[in-house]
């Protein structure tokens, strides 16, 4: 049911876009009253848009539906699977602690020098 109601959702997303790209602005009132030919429409001169306007009015009353209908779907799905009925995620356990890795077995050589705590100026 739900599938269905976002099928209708988005197909009637895309009338109303269709429709009011069809619309004409206010600005177009101007053109057909000097005949730019809207007046040979199947509708008449203003029958397009009382069409138009009332069928975009209607498509978004059921967008609107469609929209609320999803909501509840959602909210039904939420109640079921709630954040305090799921149980928590095992956790798992550290790996055991490396060991810490030995002093060099041999000695650093010394250097050139030779300097000794005693060599060193006061």
């Amino acid at each position: 049911m739900e599938i269905a109601i976002l099928v209708i959702h988005v197909l009637v997303a895309l009338g109303i876009i269709g429709l009011v790209l069809l619309q004409h602005g206010k600005g177009a009132d101007v053109g057909a009253a000097f005949g730019s030919g809207a007046s040979g429409s199947l509708f008449g001169a203003s029958g397009t848009a009382n069409f138009l306007s009332r069928t975009t009015a209607i498509l978004a009353v059921v967008f609107f539906l469609t929209s609320l209908g999803l909501t509840i779907f959602s909210a039904r799905r939420t109640e079921e699977k709630g954040v305090m009925t799921t149980p928590p995620a095992p956790v798992q356990s550290l790996p055991e602690q490396i060991p810490a890795p030995s002093a060099p077995a041999s000695k650093p050589a010394p250097s050139e020098g030779g300097s000794k705590a005693g060599d060193v100026p006061k």
